[in-house]
């Protein structure tokens, strides 16, 4: 006999967004599918006997901090969904995929705005998820600080970074027993580091240069809810 019961979350999104140049086709899968991304996560959940009572997303869009100056990082507040799907909506149709300089872009500096983010602290099951989008390799933390749009505390190196995620032995800025990161990124010495070193990490390695093309919507909607 099947059981109805349910387990009921409260789960917070961070997408960190790669909108160099070569990341068209995925900027444009977000966009096409950004409103119907609550009911596709929650349908997914239901089917799981998982309910979500609240889902907030958030969006940091990055760059290059010298490549881009001024436009190297879009950071958001969260958006409710789906009583904010409109609002969610006109941010990433705003999204457009430009600039980027050289090959590696500033993605752990987007990772350290995202972990520094002011989580949900409500609700018996919660769940923080931050997912990274990108076909490039990483600069070093700390890359982009000769541009005058760098900001100010952040981490100094990926020792640094990975203290701020935190672990068995160490909590970070992150729920230990909610935190969740997947990474659509490619084999690169920074992304493996975080991916073989870190706990409750995906690792779903893209193409350098690619734009992920390979990756479909309904993959990404499976492997965040299987996440949660």
């Amino acid at each position: 006999m099947a059981s109805n019961y349910q387990l009921t979350y409260n789960v917070d999104m961070v997408f960190c967004i790669d909108c160099t140049g070569s990341m068209e086709n995925i900027i444009e899968i977000v966009k096409n599918n950004a409103l119907n991304f609550y009911q596709d996560v929650t349908g997914v959940m239901e089917k799981k006997h998982k309910h979500i009572s609240q889902l907030r997303v958030r969006v940091v869009a990055f760059r290059d901090y010298i490549a881009d100056r001024e436009k190297a990082m879009m950071v958001t507040d969260f958006f409710k969904l789906p009583q904010e799907a409109v609002e969610f909506e006109k941010c990433v149709r705003s999204l457009r995929a430009e600039g980027g300089g050289d090959d590696p872009e500033d993605g752990l500096e987007a990772l350290a705005y995202a972990m520094k983010s002011k989580w949900d602290q409500e609700g018996m099951k919660r769940r923080q998820v931050i997912v990274v989008w990108t076909d490039a390799a990483t600069h070093p933390l700390g890359f982009g600080k000769t541009s005058g749009y760098y900001p100010n505390g952040m981490a100094n190196d990926i020792r640094e970074l990975s203290a701020w995620w935190g672990g068995a032995q160490q909590t970070g800025y992150m729920d230990n027993n909610a935190k969740r990161l997947l990474l659509f990124a490619p084999d690169a010495p920074d992304w493996n580091i975080i991916s073989q070193n870190w706990d409750n990490v995906l690792h779903f390695p893209s193409e350098a240069g690619n734009g992920l093309a390979n990756l479909e919507y309904e993959e990404i909607i499976n492997t965040i809810s299987n996440s949660i």
